[in-house]
């Protein structure tokens, strides 16, 4: 019989994974079960790096695109 506790757990497992969690971010996570304060704190300091790396990846795109539009522009 399956516990549905670990069932959850599962599903937080696979959720921290996807959002490119690493193994020891995990395992701290799972340390602090029961401190729901600290879990929050502890995600919220990963989502503010996820924010940064998203805005690093835009400034690189950003870049592309400016190179894009000028090679474009020297052919006209």
């Amino acid at each position: 019989m399956i516990n549905n506790k670990n069932m959850t757990d599962d599903k937080i497992l696979q959720n921290l994974k996807d959002a490119n969690c690493t193994s020891d971010f995990i395992a701290k996570f799972f340390e602090l079960t029961g401190k729901t304060q600290e879990q929050v704190k502890l995600l919220s300091t990963h989502r503010v790096w996820l924010l940064n790396e998203l805005h690093a990846s835009q400034k690189r795109i950003d870049c592309l695109d400016y190179l894009i539009f000028t090679l474009n522009q020297s052919k006209c």
